[in-house]
């Protein structure tokens, strides 16, 4: 039986992603972000995510997608709203309870562009303060035995969201190689009808002493086998991040 080390899987991964004392001064990350892939296709979102420039506020649920919907125009995300905003911070459109409006059990649905800012929102602001998300209260994460990748072998984390923070899934599933630097990311997003799927993380890259995976593709699982052909395709550059004084 696989023995949990000691040490703890939660520290050395954040050592490995710049550090829980650097992370804790981070205020905001900003990215030029570019999604794709079919999944946007079907569901009449296709460009919507197209290369923006997107903010998320570190200690706050919050994120900013700047040109969402067209020029001078910003999406704002929150758990409990989303609005879309003109630059003299007229709401042109906004929605309540986001998460109860998402038409997650048709498979045929269509979304608009609040229910796109609803899951860009909440999915940008996790990926970009992962690995700092699961230290936050109530966060619960627990080490699983070890899964064998390509003749590799990464430890795993199962970690347990409380219903206050908005993610995928209440439970998730991180993978990390032996430097503690994440790998993969399984779960089953209640907005896409809690369809179980593989997030891959790739490309990483250190900014300003942080680490952060630049490209991210999305495999769907099906009868607990992954797909060829991801779905679901995110890249960050030009990452900056705001520290506090």
């Amino acid at each position: 039986m696989y023995k949990i080390q000691e040490s703890g899987l939660l520290d050395l991964v954040l050592e490995a992603h710049g550090g829980i004392e650097r992370w804790s001064r981070a205020r905001t990350i900003r990215a030029r972000l570019d999604m794709s892939g079919p999944a946007w296709t079907a569901l009449g979102q296709e460009k919507i995510f197209a290369n923006l420039d997107v903010a998320v506020d570190v200690h706050e649920q919050r994120t900013v997608f700047t040109g969402f919907t067209g020029p001078g125009l910003r999406g704002v995300y929150t758990p409990d709203r989303v609005a879309i905003e003109d630059r003299r911070d007229t709401v042109l459109q906004e929605r309540h309870a986001p998460r109860e409006s998402s038409p997650v059990r048709d498979g045929d649905a269509r979304w608009d562009p609040l229910h796109a800012l609803y899951f860009g929102g909440y999915g940008m602001w996790n990926y970009l303060t992962t690995p700092y998300l699961l230290t936050l209260p109530g966060v619960r994460t627990e080490e699983l035995e070890p899964w064998q990748a390509g003749g590799e072998q990464w430890r795993r984390l199962r970690v347990t969201f409380p219903p206050r923070i908005a993610t995928h899934s209440t439970e998730q599933t991180f993978y990390y190689d032996k430097s503690g630097v994440q790998r993969k990311l399984d779960y089953a997003p209640y907005v896409m009808g809690d369809r179980p799927a593989e997030h891959h993380t790739e490309a990483h890259r250190t900014v300003s002493g942080l680490l952060f995976p630049t490209h991210r593709y999305v495999l769907p699982v099906q009868d607990g086998r992954p797909g060829p052909t991801p779905i679901i395709i995110v890249d960050f550059s030009d990452i900056t991040v705001d520290f506090a004084d």
